[in-house]
């Protein structure tokens, strides 16, 4: 009888992770977010990575206890509604969609589990994006509020959002460092999409900025600081509704300036390309709710398009 000699070989890492980690085995859900943050979000930028963590500890929270592969559309599904009960239709879109990476890496990367849960979920509904703008009038009421009020800070914070479609954030968080008066910009650093976004500072804007500069506390960094903590910036929500109730606007939000500016420019005939890039959007898609603002700029463009193009045949 012919013995067969074999040589023991250990299993490769390949096999352990199998034993180990089998598609279906038992990883309970805050375990994954535990490893989905610790993993997956460092690569995000600031602000997803806030967002998302903050997402996806809201989910742990909810299926505390529950084993990962027992996580099922139904119970989804009522952690949406209960989301839906305090948050916007396009914040619960958020958290869904923050929860349904982490399953899909969970599917396809880590081979937790066979199927992505999420995708069997209905997204609720968003409302079309709301484009509230003011007109003339309207903005001089507002100005001349401002302008009154006892806030310092309000009247030029208020130019400025109208003046250059600056977030309430990004005016608030300004430096002087920013502000680069000799060439006619703002620099900002910290945006919404943690991208580096170049302002034009013009006309009334950079003449309230001049004016403030002639003032400005040594004690700090910020164009706008608080009088009891200069390290922070100044607070404006109070004077931002009076100034409200003076002018007489009514369903006006601050980040309407911002939709103000858009709308204006439309009209004035930028693109939505340009568009976007002032207000700092990734994509079109933000801002396309201004496109019939251009319309009579765009079919300007398409005449003169057609006059040129067929100018010979009119000879």
């Amino acid at each position: 009888m012919c013995a067969i000699k074999t040589t023991y070989r250990p299993p490769s890492l390949f096999s352990y992770v199998l034993l180990c980690c089998p598609r279906t085995s038992n990883h309970r859900f805050t375990d994954t977010v535990d490893r989905y943050i610790r993993e997956v979000l460092p690569s995000k930028s600031k602000h997803q990575l806030k967002r998302q963590t903050t997402q996806l500890l809201w989910w742990s929270r909810q299926f505390q206890g529950i084993w990962l592969k027992e996580v099922t559309p139904n119970q989804i599904g009522v952690c949406r509604e209960s989301l839906l009960k305090t948050c916007a239709p396009a914040t619960v879109v958020r958290y869904l969609a923050a929860l349904s990476h982490l399953f899909t890496i969970a599917v396809s990367e880590w081979e937790w589990i066979d199927a992505n849960p999420v995708l069997k979920v209905r997204r609720p509904k968003e409302p079309r994006g709301r484009a509230r703008f003011l007109d003339q009038t309207e903005i001089m009421l507002l100005l001349n509020a401002c302008r009154e009020s006892e806030h310092t800070f309000l009247y030029p914070i208020v130019v400025l959002a109208l003046s250059t479609g600056m977030r309430q954030g990004e005016i608030l968080n300004l430096r002087w460092s920013d502000v680069d008066l000799r060439h006619n910009k703002i620099t900002l650093y910290q945006t919404k999409n943690d991208e580096v976004r170049v302002v034009p500072l013009t006309r009334q804007a950079k003449l309230v900025v001049e004016e403030y500069a002639k003032s400005r506390r040594l004690d700090t960094s910020l164009v706008f600081p608080s009088d009891r903590k200069p390290s922070v910036p100044v607070q404006v929500r109070k004077a931002w509704v009076v100034a409200l109730e003076t002018a007489k606007l009514d369903d006006f939000r601050f980040h309407d300036l911002r939709h103000t500016c858009a709308s204006y420019l439309a009209m004035g005939g930028a693109t939505l390309v340009e568009i976007s890039e002032v207000l700092g959007h990734k994509t079109l898609a933000m801002v396309k709710r201004y496109a019939h603002l251009s319309e009579p700029h765009t079919a300007i463009v398409v005449e003169r398009m057609n006059r040129e193009m067929f100018s010979s045949l009119t000879r």
